[in-house]
């Protein structure tokens, strides 16, 4: 099969980095799950359904960055000035502190460090044929369409989130997310880990002046 020896190499470096991961990041993941519980009522993580590899369905790990309930009182993308995302959660978004279960997702197999952002069914359920080869690797925390749309709030601003993601964003992702698939490498998974690294180093370091 082709790739098979990249997608070897590529869950191990997953597995034992997102092992490392969790056993180094674990001070900073229970005092994030303690503000979180203290912050808002509601649980800590926030379980989503999304369509992993070959569309099948899993629980995307993230501490809850919103109010108990958002999903039924609102879209699935959120704008600048959601009302919806807790005081806590802006600070988490910010600094993407609430993406840190994922490792959990990494460590179980469902995704890899570098992937194809993974969405909710209702919008893979529309994907072209083309579109579909997104799908045939392991959604990601980051990847070529989470470099140009680090914040991503920004972009759909808060007239019409929704609608702004579904007719401009999520095209100009899937466009990067099928160029991924098709030149994906290790180097190259490699280089996004870094340009990654570097954006969220980044932006902290303007935002803090």
């Amino acid at each position: 099969m082709r790739h098979s020896a990249y997608d070897i190499s590529k869950r191990a470096f997953d597995f034992v980095l997102a092992a490392v991961g969790l056993v180094v990041l674990s001070p900073v993941m229970l005092l994030t799950a303690l503000a979180v519980k203290l912050s808002s009522p509601g649980p800590v993580l926030y379980r989503g359904r999304r369509s992993g590899r070959w569309g099948v369905p899993f629980q995307i790990y993230k501490y809850r960055s919103m109010v108990a309930e958002a999903e039924q009182l609102g879209g699935t993308t959120t704008g600048d000035s959601d009302a919806r995302i807790t005081r806590i959660g802006h600070f988490l978004r910010k600094y993407k502190l609430d993406e840190l279960p994922q490792l959990l997702n990494v460590l179980r197999g469902e995704m890899s460090f570098v992937g194809p952002r993974p969405e909710v069914e209702e919008y893979t359920s529309q994907f072209t044929e083309e579109e579909r080869q997104i799908l045939s690797v392991r959604p990601g925390i980051t990847d070529l369409s989470s470099l140009k749309f680090h914040d991503l709030q920004s972009h759909v601003g808060s007239e019409d989130p929704d609608k702004v993601f579904r007719e401009q964003i999520l095209p100009q992702k899937n466009a990067l997310r099928l160029q991924y698939v098709n030149q994906r490498s290790f180097l190259g998974d490699l280089s996004i880990i870094l340009r990654t690294c570097y954006t969220l180093v980044h932006r902290s370091l303007r935002r803090s002046h």
